[in-house]
């Protein structure tokens, strides 16, 4: 999958579908003008050649292009169609869309049950194997009239994960499947003692590659991901629990009660107990 910038789409809210068609454009026909639309336009050429334009920028699209028009932007027909061109469209809301992201960090760290979660959707695209998503389309339109709500939100959430950026080519490349089955053994594992040699050792790939793949992938290093990982669960575990923290400090991998509380203040702002008691009486 070609790709040339990214919309980053927070997620929780996740986007809300609204409406979507198929289009079958004559020589000579050309896209409408719109601005400030409100609502993202997400265009799908299944053959011939479109020509758009968004503040200032140009498109030429062909077979399994794709184009994220944004909701406050300025698109355009650039030029009339040179030939007979047939695209899908797809026009969904996020409510995010513009104020960043949903929960800044340090808020999100406060929460017992946080996963949040980026939608990384190319603004355009040249669809690795577009067939897939031209299907998706097909089975949109066919919903009948009336009470489809949970299919449509079900069939753009496929359609939007098929262009999540962090599911397409780059995917599929040797460094981030290692990332994914490093963070994989980590969450398997969490309770063991485990070091970046351990780690490279079940993996069988050298230390030093598994910590610049798996820092590429989620931007931090195996070791950090773990110490997130147990204390993501540790807030579960004081949530939905009675234990003592002494028992939540081994259950999730810490060898040092105390130590536990130091790692999970400086990374929370505050201690396990005073944690516990914002939801438990």
């Amino acid at each position: 999958m070609y790709e040339e910038s990214i919309v980053e789409l927070p997620a929780p809210p996740l986007p809300y579908f609204w409406e979507a068609g198929r289009s079958d454009f004559r020589v000579g026909d050309r896209h409408p003008n719109r601005r400030n639309l409100g609502i993202f336009d997400l265009l799908i050429v299944v053959h011939g050649e479109l020509h758009i334009g968004e503040n200032g920028k140009e498109w030429a699209l062909g077979e399994g292009d794709t184009l994220l028009l944004l909701p406050d932007g300025e698109h355009y027909s650039v030029k009339p169609c040179e030939r007979e061109t047939t695209f899908y469209w797809v026009h969904f809301e996020h409510v995010a869309w513009g104020q960043g992201t949903f929960k800044d960090e340090a808020s999100l760290a406060k929460l017992p049950f946080s996963h949040p979660y980026s939608l990384r959707i190319p603004k355009h695209c040249s669809l690795s194997a577009p067939q897939a998503v031209f299907d998706l389309m097909k089975q949109l339109l066919a919903l009948p009239v009336g009470d489809r709500f949970w299919e449509e939100q079900h069939l753009l959430a496929r359609i939007l994960a098929l262009l999540d950026a962090g599911r397409s080519g780059a995917a599929s490349s040797p460094a981030t499947r290692l990332a994914e089955k490093a963070a994989s053994y980590l969450q398997q594992n969490y309770r063991k003692e485990i070091t970046n040699e351990t780690l490279a050792e079940a993996l069988h790939f050298h230390p030093n590659y598994v910590v610049r793949c798996m820092k590429v992938k989620y931007g931090v290093t195996p070791i950090h991901y773990l110490l997130q990982f147990r204390l993501d669960r540790a807030k579960q575990l004081l949530v939905s629990t009675e234990w003592p923290i002494e028992r939540i400090a081994e259950e999730v991998g810490f060898r040092y009660s105390p130590y536990f509380s130091a790692c999970f203040k400086r990374s929370v702002g505050m201690s396990p107990l005073r944690f516990r008691k914002q939801y438990v009486n």
